[in-house]
């Protein structure tokens, strides 16, 4: 997890952690099996539909960046982004149980527990297949189109 905080949630501070993604993440892909070729390291990020992350600076990045794709959520969907799961256990296990006395210090802890998180990381794995995703969100709009039946 590649975990930065910022005072404001603007184009610019979105710019300034892709920049921080593309130092981190390696531009060539490891060796692996035999055969192995270098090829370009792909970036996939899943965003939502916030404006910041959509302004001509940024498109402007990422035409620079080739290797950085954006996948944008739909709006109301934030459990397709399973990065959203991720803030959820930080809001649990860290800031629900936390005192911090100052912003200073909430952003020490956060970036704290995101160091610990990477010690140990666990991947996030769907438990239902997309059929049983689709069936569900087609019973939750038939219950919410005629809400009287």
């Amino acid at each position: 997890m590649i975990a930065k905080t910022y005072q404001s949630h603007r184009a610019r501070e979105w710019l300034k952690f892709l920049e921080e993604i593309d130092k981190q993440v390696p531009q060539l892909a490891e060796p692996g099996e035999i055969g192995w070729k270098p090829h370009v390291l792909e970036i996939h990020i899943v965003a939502d539909n916030y404006a910041t992350h959509k302004t001509p600076a940024v498109q402007q990045w990422l035409e620079k960046h080739p290797r950085f794709h954006v996948h944008f959520t739909p709006t109301s969907s934030s459990w397709l982004n399973q990065v959203e799961r991720w803030f959820g256990l930080l809001t649990e296990k860290l800031l629900r149980r936390g005192v911090h006395k100052s912003v200073r210090q909430l952003e020490k802890d956060i970036l704290a527990w995101t160091d610990k998180w990477n010690e140990d990381p666990k991947p996030f794995i769907w438990t239902k297949t997309a059929e049983e995703i689709l069936e569900s969100i087609g019973r939750l709009l038939r219950r919410t189109k005629d809400p009287g039946h």
